[in-house]
C-alpha cells in the first residue's frame, strides 16, 4: 500500500478513512506500507503511525524515504540532514525501527556522487545501530539507477523504488529486471497509474507527461469507459503481471483498498474477473491508443544528474 495520497498528494485526504484504509488493508492480506516524509510534510507517516497501533509490529514492513521533506523545503542529501530525518521518521511513525529506508528521488541531489559517499554509509551506521533493517533508494530516469549500483559494492543496496515505469505506456523497468536481480537487488514498482494518468480521474495538473502522453491517456480512458472498464483497473492488471516485483497501489478509503486487492488478485490469476472479456477488448484498444507514447518519458530533478 502505498500512501502518497493520504499525504494531499491527490488532494485532502480524510483521515478516519485512511487509518480505517489501512487496516482493512491489513485485513486482506497487505503487509508492506510506503510512506515518506514528503507525502503532506510528514502528515502521511502520522497517519500511517496512527492506524498500525494495534496491529502486530512483527507482521508489518514500514519503508519511508530520506531527502525530501516537503513543499517549501529544501531537498538535502547529507548524512547530517539524513540522519535526523530517520530520528523524525521513528517519531512519527511511533516506532523503535523501521524496516526501509530509501533515499527518496536520488536525481535531486546536487550530485548523485553524494548519494554514494555521504548518504549510503549515514544510511548504513543507522542500520547497524538497529535504527533500520534495509536500505535502498528511488528515482525516475532509470540511468540513476545503473549509475549508482554500477559504482557502490554489492550489498550496499538492497532495494530499489522505480515508478512510472511499468505502466500502460511504459514497461522500461521490465527490461532492467535481469540487471537487478545480478545486482542482488530487490524491486519495487510505484506509481502503476503513472501519478493518475490512467485513472478514472485523469491526471491533475501538475502532472509533468508531454502534451501528446496527456492527450493519448484522455483517449485511452475514453475507449476503456466505452467497454464500462475503468482504466485504472487495467492499469493495476497489467502492472502486478511484472515477475519478482513489488507493487505498490495507493489507497485512501477501506473501500478502495477491497476494489484494488480484487483487482490485484485477478490480474495475478488468483479470481476471476466478472469483466474479463470486456476487459481484454477495452485493454487492445488502449494499448493500441499509447502505443506511440510508448516508454515516453519527462526530465526531472537536477540537470547535472542526467547520464
Amino acid at each position: 500500500m502505498g500512501t502518497s495520497p493520504l499525504g494531499h498528494a491527490y488532494g485532502t485526504p480524510n483521515e478516519d478513512a485512511g487509518i480505517t484504509a489501512v487496516k482493512e488493508a491489513y485485513r486482506l492480506g497487505i503487509n508492506f506500507f510506503d510512506t515518506a516524509p514528503f507525502y503532506g510534510s510528514g502528515s502521511a507517516e502520522r497517519l500511517l503511525g496512527r492506524a498500525l497501533k494495534g496491529l502486530p509490529r512483527e507482521d508489518i514492513i514500514i519503508s519511508t524515504k530520506v531527502g525530501k521533506y516537503g513543499p517549501g523545503q529544501p531537498t538535502d542529501f547529507g548524512a547530517d540532514r539524513v540522519t535526523r530525518s530517520v530520528s523524525e521518521s521513528l517519531e512519527r511513525l511511533d516506532v523503535d525501527y523501521i524496516d526501509v529506508i530509501l533515499v527518496h528521488d536520488v536525481e535531486y541531489a546536487d550530485d548523485l556522487q553524494q548519494i554514494i559517499n555521504d548518504t549510503f554509509p549515514a544510511l548504513a551506521k543507522l542500520r547497524d545501530a538497529g535504527k533500520i533493517k534495509y536500505i535502498g533508494f528511488s528515482g525516475l530516469p532509470l540511468d540513476a539507477f545503473t549509475y549508482i549500483l554500477d559504482r557502490v559494492p554489492k550489498g550496499t543496496v538492497d532495494l530499489i523504488l522505480s515508478y512510472c515505469h511499468n505502466c500502460l505506456n511504459d514497461v522500461s523497468l521490465v527490461d532492467l529486471l535481469p540487471y537487478f536481480k545480478e545486482k542482488g537487488v530487490g524491486v519495487i514498482s510505484a506509481s502503476v497509474t503513472s501519478m493518475g494518468l490512467f485513472t478514472k480521474q485523469g491526471a491533475l495538473d501538475w502532472h509533468p507527461a508531454p502534451k501528446p502522453v496527456l492527450e493519448a491517456a484522455i483517449e485511452a480512458r475514453e475507449r476503456a469507459a466505452k467497454h464500462g472498464v475503468d482504466i485504472g483497473t487495467l492499469a493495476i492488471k497489467h502492472a502486478v503481471k511484472a515477475d519478482g516485483v513489488i507493487t505498490l497501489v495507493g489507497m485512501r478509503t477501506p473501500e478502495e483498498a477491497q476494489t484494488d486487492v480484487q483487482i490485484v488478485l485477478e490480474g495475478l490469476g488468483l479470481a476471476k474477473s466478472s469483466n474479463a472479456d470486456a476487459e481484454e477488448a477495452a485493454m487492445n484498444e488502449v494499448l493500441d491508443v499509447l502505443k506511440p507514447h510508448m516508454g515516453v518519458t519527462w526530465p526531472t530533478g537536477n540537470p547535472n544528474n542526467r547520464t
